[in-house]
């Protein structure tokens, strides 16, 4: 099953795309919030394109755990994108998916603003690997 990742920031959207099987999350594209939010067309294309079947939608929650005002925007903005793409949607923890991905391209050798327009994707993509992993865990476990 081919998944769609979305850490939906206000300025910018990271997009991170699962392998066919649904096991491995790599980033795929970087979209404008408010351009998407507006018109999602580029993003139906995306998911028509690779066939996907699922949507996951980071939760930007607290360290505590709480959902905040951010949080309830993802979930606005998650139902939203359900409705106009005709797919299931989940939302996942994305706490410190950012520091996470800022972090391995500074390993790479990726700096400051070479970071920018990468970071989002790259964040989108952390937070969908840990939802795989997740998942398969629990089919393991039969959970």
């Amino acid at each position: 099953m081919r998944v769609l990742g979305l850490d939906i920031g206000s300025v910018r959207v990271g997009v991170a795309i699962s392998d066919p099987s649904g096991t491995v999350a790599t980033p795929r594209c970087v979209l404008d919030a408010k351009q998407l939010l507006r018109d999602p067309r580029e993003l139906k294309a995306i998911v028509e394109e690779e066939g996907v079947e699922l949507l996951v939608v980071g939760l930007p929650v607290t360290m505590a755990g709480e959902e905040g005002p951010q949080a309830r925007s993802a979930r606005v903005a998650g139902e939203a994108l359900k409705e106009v793409l005709g797919l299931p949607v989940e939302y996942f923890d994305e706490r410190l998916t950012t520091v996470a991905a800022s972090s391995a391209m500074r390993s790479g050798g990726v700096r400051g603003r070479s970071q920018r327009g990468r970071l989002d994707a790259a964040a989108a993509a952390i937070m969908l690997q840990a939802y795989l992993d997740r998942r398969k865990a629990r089919r393991s476990d039969g959970s």
